[in-house]
């Protein structure tokens, strides 16, 4: 018997792949960041825009599964409003929490690709700061 809140994660993670929050690019962003999955071909490049150390605006692009590009509509969701260091220190779990769907071994990549991205693209913005 399927699980009634699990189905309707799922149509969820359909409505954000159909109808993705956040999508396009962004004018000027403080960060874009290119990330991709060699294996399966899924692409997302994370922009944000940053006000006092803070995710002010969050946009995405992308192609790939259904899995890659809700997870990455999501987050945008998830991270504005939130601090560059919480981002940053947030876990393949977190993720999880956000997408509320387990999609096993095989597909965690997919649905971690886009915090993958964005983290990157914080720790490379950062490192230029500092030089």
């Amino acid at each position: 018997m399927k699980d009634p809140a699990e189905e309707l994660y799922r149509e969820e993670i359909m409505d954000h792949y159909q109808n993705p929050r956040n999508y396009g690019k962004m004018e000027s962003p403080d960060i874009a960041y290119h990330d991709y999955n060699p294996v399966c071909g899924d692409e997302v490049e994370m922009q944000l825009k940053l006000e006092d150390g803070m995710v002010k605006e969050a946009m995405f692009t992308g192609k790939g599964c259904t899995i890659s590009q809700a997870a990455a509509s999501m987050l945008t969701g998830e991270v504005r409003g939130k601090g560059i260091k919480d981002a940053v220190a947030m876990t393949q779990s977190d993720m999880l929490k956000i997408i509320r769907i387990n999609p096993g071994p095989v597909r965690v990549k997919c649905a971690m690709l886009a915090l993958r991205a964005l983290q990157k693209g914080i720790i490379q913005h950062e490192a230029a700061k500092a030089r």
